[in-house]
């Protein structure tokens, strides 16, 4: 619609003569969308993007759709035809218009709240388990069909599944979706990072639009299944996706930017796309033919135009197998293999930056910005690099310190040196999972001091004193005109659901059980959506894990230059253990912030002067163990 209508002549004559037209950035105002779309789905009963709603000036919806074409065909009115149309109707029969826009916004506000009707158990794991089994695509990876997205929220909670039950199938269909979508056209193969989602079932012709949420999701499930199977494939391409967005998405105070377009020069995908003969130009004839192969470039294009339904003469790089799985085939090392082709990549790379790059949303947003400062922070300890450690702190310590009023509370965006939008759930919630993540990466107190002020805030402002759970928006939000709750996951998580799994890991890590008593209650404000489907909350699963448990806190004092202290926190950060939380406390300092933020801790001591783990489960603290094979017993560390 933007290139059809809003970019037309004609239509903006009769825009602009009937109404005041506002154009909504929905990844800046995401209450806006959520209200706005539920009227659509309750009004045309089916939502979608580009989203076009007519509403009263009070903000009262009376007409919603999608897509509208310029002009009226097949049986669908035009702009052309419905503008004119609206506004007489609004001029000679403005009282029933009215009258229909409260009577959809009494409809939203009488969307009954949900009704605790029972209590969840462990059985809802198992459940969730089997709608993602039965809708996984076994040929290619990935759930449901085209187009297809990434989805990488599923892949976490069957990872926590399979630490759970030890469900071979549930690890079988994390690596499957993993492998599949790095080799992939969905990946790009040249300047690394994936683009928004598939446009097929095989991963392979994508719309080539980047999301930095996605990179960062990615990265934290390639991240973890490395833990996991220990398989270098996940650890190099988690480390591609920091690559790049170190490289290309990074803002010199520390931020991320928000995304990348799919089309530049008026085409989708110019910009990824390549022909045989710019290959053959650029490369010696032996490595020309050996990229085209492995690549799977054809002379006329690897993939139609759906425009044409041609084929385009351009191609999409993708992958049969992993690059170092075809060294046999050229008689050479698989080290030689690789580095060959990280040259002819390179070379390829370069000649890219010439071309003109899709624009860049350099929008800063709190929300987006935390889940990859998470990301960062767990590579940052699991691969053992200080430089991602290094980038998520710096990008928290930009939020924390420009993106916030003077009481504390958060804004949505930063651009241009303004920070501007009050903040909103995701965001909260989003960053906090990420200062805890940072808490255990560096276990600087001052982290775990900023988690615990930002969920006050969050409770204060976000919290439903009636029904349970956390609105999308604060209760000094003043420009819409409903408040909203959600649970199910799109492509990002759940705020609610994240926001519970943080409570939980926060709880555990300051011994304050009250938090416990806010997640029940956010698990009861949602109970009749999660038992509908299961599969759809997967985050909430992942939340639901941990409650159920077994859940551990572990609590390490020892020398901070001590070998037997590194190789204590190694065990706990490198291994797999989502449903255990570690404190650290140098025994050097004589007092530590940490006693003071974690009460339980204030007595325990290093036994006879060594490193020395408590192991604690529900607030309940084992003997203290100066082993390492004990402490590994106790928490049951396994690996695939």
């Amino acid at each position: 619609m933007g290139k059809e209508s809003f970019e037309d002549k004609d239509v903006a004559i009769l825009l602009n003569k009937y109404f005041i037209c506002i154009k909504v950035d929905r990844e800046e105002r995401p209450d806006i969308d959520s209200i706005y779309m539920k009227v659509c789905q309750m009004m045309t009963g089916s939502g979608g993007w580009p989203l076009t709603i007519i509403m009263t000036p009070n903000k009262k919806p009376f007409f919603a759709a999608t897509y509208i074409p310029k002009e009226s065909r097949f049986g669908r009115t035009g702009l052309m035809q419905l503008l004119p149309k609206a506004a007489e109707l609004w001029k000679t029969n403005r009282e029933e218009l009215e009258k229909n826009a409260n009577q959809i916004i009494n409809e939203l506000n009488n969307v009954p709240d949900n009704v605790y009707e029972g209590e969840l158990d462990r059985n809802i794991l198992a459940e969730a388990y089997s709608q993602l089994s039965t809708i996984f695509d076994e040929k290619h990876g990935g759930f449901g069909n085209a187009p297809k997205f990434p989805t990488p929220h599923n892949l976490t909670f069957l990872l926590r599944y399979w630490m759970l039950t030890g469900n071979g199938r549930s690890l079988y269909m994390i690596e499957k979706t993993l492998k599949k979508m790095r080799l992939g056209g969905i990946f790009d193969q040249v300047g690394f990072g994936f683009h928004r989602y598939s446009t097929d079932a095989k991963w392979f012709v994508p719309h080539f639009e980047k999301m930095l949420y996605d990179q960062a999701l990615l990265a934290i499930a390639y991240t973890e299944t490395f833990q996991v199977t220990l398989n270098d494939e996940y650890k190099e391409s988690a480390e591609q996706i920091f690559d790049y967005v170190l490289r290309d998405m990074t803002d010199k105070c520390g931020g991320f930017y928000s995304a990348e377009d799919a089309d530049s020069e008026g085409e989708e995908g110019k910009f990824y796309t390549w022909e045989i003969g710019e290959i053959e130009k650029l490369l010696s004839k032996d490595d020309a033919e050996l990229f085209i192969k492995i690549f799977n470039l054809k002379e006329a294009g690897n993939y139609k135009d759906e425009a044409i339904g041609l084929s385009s003469g351009k191609n999409i790089l993708f992958l049969e197998k992993p690059i170092h799985h075809f060294s046999t085939d050229f008689g050479m090392s698989k080290e030689s293999f690789v580095e060959r082709l990280k040259t002819l990549r390179h070379k390829l790379f370069c000649y890219r930056e010439k071309r003109i790059h899709p624009q860049k949303d350099d929008k800063i947003l709190t929300d987006w910005n935390a889940l990859m400062i998470a990301a960062l922070a767990k590579a940052a300890r699991v691969f053992g690099n200080n430089k991602y450690k290094q980038a998520a702190v710096k990008a928290t310590d930009f939020i924390l310190s420009k993106m916030r009023d003077k009481n504390g509370k958060l804004f949505h965006r930063y651009r241009d040196g303004e920070a501007a939008i009050g903040a909103f759930l995701d965001d909260y919630s989003f960053l906090i999972f990420a200062l805890i993540e940072l808490y255990e990466s560096t276990f600087e107190a001052n982290y775990l001091k900023e988690t615990i002020k930002l969920n006050k805030i969050l409770l204060n402002y976000f919290w439903d004193d009636k029904n349970g759970g956390f609105f999308l928006t604060g209760a000094d939000s003043s420009d819409i005109p409903i408040r909203k709750k959600d649970i199910y996951d799109g492509a990002l998580p759940s705020g609610n659901s994240v926001a519970m799994l943080n409570m939980l890991r926060l709880s555990r890590l300051i011994g304050v059980s009250e938090l416990e008593e806010r997640v029940h209650e956010i698990s009861k404000a949602f109970y009749k959506n999660i038992v509908q489907s299961p599969a759809s909350c997967p985050q909430m699963m992942s939340a639901l894990e941990f409650m159920f448990g077994p859940a551990f806190e572990v609590v390490i004092i020892g020398d901070s230059n001590s070998t037997d202290t590194k190789m204590m926190i190694d065990i706990l950060t490198k291994n797999f253990l989502p449903n255990v939380v570690v404190l650290f406390i140098p025994s050097e300092v004589e007092e530590h912030e940490i006693t003071n933020i974690a009460k339980f801790t204030k007595d325990m001591r290093t036994v006879d002067g060594k490193t020395t783990a408590y192991i604690c489960r529900n607030f309940n603290c084992e003997l203290p163990t100066t082993k390492i094979d004990e402490m590994i017993r106790f928490l049951h560390i396994k690996s695939g």
